[in-house]
């Protein structure tokens, strides 16, 4: 199960000849994920959208999407538990039943689970290893490619990721579960610091989100005159991302086909023109002058008042 170590001139090692679109993959831009010798597309799955986690989906529809994309030449899927609660690894792993095992790395995650805010996170070891074997489950797969632990920054402690998550993480690579190691979370503060501490175990990849992209909320009121110019905002947020550089992979969720050949015709194509003026005009408009263009803390601000107030509820109910 060793890596590749370079990519065949023209074609990456995912390819499979008879499965994918063999134009297509040679359109395809792939990098070089860290110095783990996979070579990812540009342009990869985020799973999050395998689930109702952010609105209805049809199964069916999710389930051709993957199968499109990876003959499309999208070589990356990203899932977790915490989408949908094994909702998204479901679904993956009835769309990858139908798909060569070569033609795709899969990284799921360890660390989020349930809705519940009081169950939200798990990092220890028990909870770890489970999920690995349901993940796998799910997945109807004997190994992933990168196996994650996801949002370290919510860990009790960052201790607590480092000798017991990352640990069981690590068992999982040597028995073949896994290939590689990761970590994700919005924090690129709290995804460096864990590095720093796991000094015996090698974390070969990290995954971070909306840290490169178009986004915020007054936008909302300028929808219409956006919508008017026939210019698709989401379209100009994923060429903002895809034209970076540095990431060895961006990924952009995609539920439907629409949604996946929209993604495609950018990487390849850019933009016209007229979205070229809109994009000016957005970044020029809305975010040259911003001094703050991120959430970071606000996430576990809220996560600690919620926590407080349930604890404060069961004390008060305990006296009655």
């Amino acid at each position: 199960m060793s890596p590749p170590t370079s990519p065949p001139t023209g074609l990456p090692p995912t390819f499979v000849p008879g499965f994918h679109d063999e134009a297509a993959v040679r359109a395809m831009r792939y990098n070089p994920l860290g110095e783990t010798g996979l070579y990812v597309s540009h342009l990869g799955c985020g799973g999050g959208v395998l689930s109702s986690l952010y609105g209805s989906i049809t199964e069916e529809e999710c389930i051709a999407t993957i199968r499109e994309a990876i003959r499309q030449g999208v070589n990356y899927i990203d899932t977790a538990p915490w989408y949908g609660q094994g909702r998204s690894e479901d679904i993956l792993g009835k769309a990858l039943k139908e798909v060569p095992r070569q033609a795709y790395y899969i990284g799921t995650k360890v660390g989020r689970y349930e809705l519940d805010p009081r169950h939200m996170f798990d990092f220890s070891a028990s909870k770890t290893r489970q999920s690995i074997e349901k993940s796998l489950k799910l997945l109807q797969l004997d190994y992933v490619d990168i196996l994650q632990v996801h949002d370290v920054e919510f860990a009790p402690d960052p201790e607590m990721v480092v000798n017991e998550t990352l640990p069981v993480v690590k068992e999982a690579v040597e028995a073949g579960k896994a290939r590689f190691i990761g970590i994700t979370g919005y924090p690129v503060s709290a995804l460096k610091d864990i590095i720093t501490r796991s000094k015996d175990i090698r974390i070969s990849t990290v995954l971070s989100y909306c840290r490169d992209t178009l986004i915020d909320s007054t936008l909302q009121e300028y929808m219409p005159f956006f919508k008017s110019q026939g210019v698709e905002l989401g379209k100009l947020a994923v060429y903002h991302a895809l034209t970076r550089e540095g990431q060895a992979t961006h990924l952009v969720g995609a539920n439907c086909r629409e949604v996946l050949r929209l993604n495609l015709r950018t990487l390849r194509e850019g933009l016209t023109e007229a979205e070229r003026q809109v994009l000016k005009h957005v970044k020029d408009r809305f975010f040259a002058d911003l001094k703050v263009r991120h959430w970071e803390g606000k996430e576990l601000r809220e996560r600690e008042a919620i926590l407080k107030e349930l604890a404060e509820k069961e004390k008060l109910e305990g006296k009655s």
